[in-house]
């Protein structure tokens, strides 16, 4: 059974929809599902599952939550995570989405696998639901 951890920062209650989403998808695929905000989370979290979700609103164009999620995302970058498969979602207001490409950047600059993106506009649609659930599911294979 994989062991698949989400963790993310909401305040909105947007990406925690986001994240309920892939925890239920992933636990209907057989997954061992930890589901935690940032602030709850541990790095053992990450280094105890086989693929990880993080999940961040943008703050502005170029970075995701800084006082919580951006501190925990920065202590991994030592760790041994290299190709642990990893799905980032996020959510943005009226900035643009840019924000989405420098995290993956640096994600990648950890050696995590990225098996996909979710970028939602404000609210999620039902096809963005819908890519959730099938994120999900890929982080449980």
């Amino acid at each position: 059974m994989k062991k698949v951890s989400i963790i993310y920062w909401s305040c909105g209650g947007n990406i925690e929809i986001l994240a309920n989403m892939m925890a239920d998808s992933a636990e209907e695929a057989g997954a061992d599902v930890t589901l935690k905000h940032v602030t709850d989370a541990t790095i053992q979290d990450v280094l105890d599952a086989d693929s990880v979700a993080f999940g961040s609103p943008a703050m502005d164009e170029d970075n995701i939550e800084q006082q919580d999620m951006q501190p925990f995302l920065e202590s991994l970058r030592d760790l041994p995570i290299k190709n642990k498969n990893c799905v980032l979602f996020g959510t943005h207001g009226w900035i643009q989405d840019t924000f989405m490409k420098l995290w993956a950047h640096t994600m990648k600059s950890y050696g995590l696998n990225l098996l996909g993106e979710l970028i939602v506009k404000e609210t999620p649609t039902k096809e963005q639901l819908e890519y959730a659930t099938i994120l999900g599911k890929k982080l449980a294979q």
